[in-house]
């Protein structure tokens, strides 16, 4: 083959990727966003939040945690669902409810009521990001899967940047409106966007490359193509991987289940306890906390974007994401040991969040080049709900020891084991995608 022919057919696949990226990439970013910003703004919630219904710290953690028990338990059956109903039809339930529960919050007057709640919230959401993850492998080679990632990644750190300083207006500017208190407000106007993203989901997505009438059919045929090779490569695996409960047994996705628990610890230490963190920095109004807590997200966009492109390009996973978990959880640990001072606090926090982040991200690579399409649906949704429990237990860890001791540092510190944890099991991890495996 020609050197002409070979980069006219680059330059098409290119340019059917990048026509790709922007008619789906924008869309699933933006509902990832207001999915992370209604899952941790809670953490803004509690500034007003818990004085006014007499919340203590465990119970608010508890609080920030039960949602992971709903979204565990209704995981896998949402992601099973997903490739028989298709992804605008399970995307779109997904968000109409999530959006009208994070709304009712308005409604709390009691821990029962705040528990309840936040149990459906993550009932309502479960299937959404591995569901997203699954609908990406429709779409994209492996080779291309870590730079999709972290577009649709980047949804939560932008949800942080966004989340910080909309949390902070609504709930200061919005404050006796129509007799609702601030932290009211804030459910609102965050929630019922996702109600109306939810019904331009089901008329906007297309469920496979097939059904797109904006792709010609010379595009689809490219793209088949791409897509056909990736099946070849998964063939092993199909073999290996003929039942969830192999994928279950398997001990590399039993590893890389480990290392995102461990991973989203971090990551929710973070989101659900950074106003706390700034608070205890010296911070004091609540619309300079939600300024402040939006410069450790801007941080974590460029690394996602930095360390997920060295990824693709030297076709490697596991090293990326275990060193960035280690610097994370190293920064953690300062900001842990020096949480009344602003100047290192912050910093160290803001290094943190944009190497967690960036962990997880290329992290999500791996089962995307591992798994038979047989499996991914479920394996996916099983990556992710041991990820979601690490969601579940690090603000309960934190609460109740800040509860129990008066301060974060002993919280924090449990947190920062638990992500070195996962960057060694990561290392030690066998896994690799079948992009690896033909060009590593």
């Amino acid at each position: 083959m020609s050197a002409i022919l070979v980069a006219t057919i680059a330059d098409g696949r290119d340019a059917l990727y990048r026509k790709i990226t922007w008619r789906l990439l924008p869309f699933l970013t933006l509902c990832y966003m207001l999915a992370y910003l209604d899952r941790i703004n809670i953490g803004f919630a509690k500034l007003q939040m818990q004085n006014q219904l007499a919340f203590s710290d465990a119970a608010y953690g508890v609080a920030a945690g039960i949602f992971f028990i709903g979204y565990v338990l209704f995981e896998i059956p949402s992601n099973l669902l997903l490739p028989k109903i298709g992804a605008r039809k399970t995307l779109s339930r997904i968000m109409v409810l999530w959006g009208l529960t994070s709304a009712l919050m308005l409604l709390v007057r009691d821990v029962h009521a705040f528990y309840a709640l936040r149990f459906l919230l993550g009932v309502f959401e479960a299937g959404f990001a591995p569901g997203m993850v699954l609908y990406l492998t429709y779409w994209y080679a492996p080779t291309r899967t870590a730079r999709a990632m972290a577009v649709v990644m980047w949804a939560g750190p932008i949800g942080g940047v966004i989340g910080g300083p909309l949390s902070s207006w609504a709930m200061t500017s919005l404050a006796g409106a129509g007799g609702l208190a601030g932290w009211q407000w804030m459910f609102i106007v965050e929630g019922l966007p996702c109600c109306i993203l939810g019904v331009m989901a089901f008329f906007f997505l297309d469920d496979r490359p097939q059904q797109a009438r904006w792709l010609s059919d010379e595009e689809k045929a490219l793209l088949d193509a791409d897509l056909a090779a990736q099946r070849i490569r998964r063939a092993a695996s199909e073999a290996r991987h003929h039942s969830l409960r192999s994928v279950v047994a398997d001990p590399k996705v039993l590893a890389l289940a480990f290392s995102n628990f461990c991973v989203i610890a971090g990551i929710y230490t973070v989101s659900f306890w950074l106003p706390t963190i700034l608070k205890t920095a010296g911070v004091a109004s609540t619309m300079e906390i939600g300024l402040w807590s939006s410069i450790p997200y801007v941080a974590a966009i460029a690394a996602m974007g930095w360390l997920c492109r060295s990824s693709d390009r030297r076709n490697e996973r596991r090293r990326h994401s275990a060193i960035a978990s280690i610097v994370g959880a190293v920064a953690l640990a300062v900001a842990g040991l020096y949480p009344h001072q602003l100047g290192i606090a912050l910093p160290a926090i803001t290094l943190s969040t944009a190497m967690l982040w960036a962990s997880y991200t290329v992290l999500w690579a791996l089962p995307a080049g591992y798994l038979g399409s047989a499996a991914a649906a479920g394996g996916i949704a099983f990556i992710n709900i041991c990820g979601a429990l690490g969601g579940f237990a690090s603000p309960i860890i934190i609460g109740y020891v800040k509860t129990l001791t008066g301060g974060m540092q002993a919280g924090m510190l449990t947190i920062v084991v638990i992500a070195l944890a996962g960057a060694f099991a990561m290392l030690c991890n066998p896994i690799e995608s079948r992009s690896e495996a033909r060009h590593g």
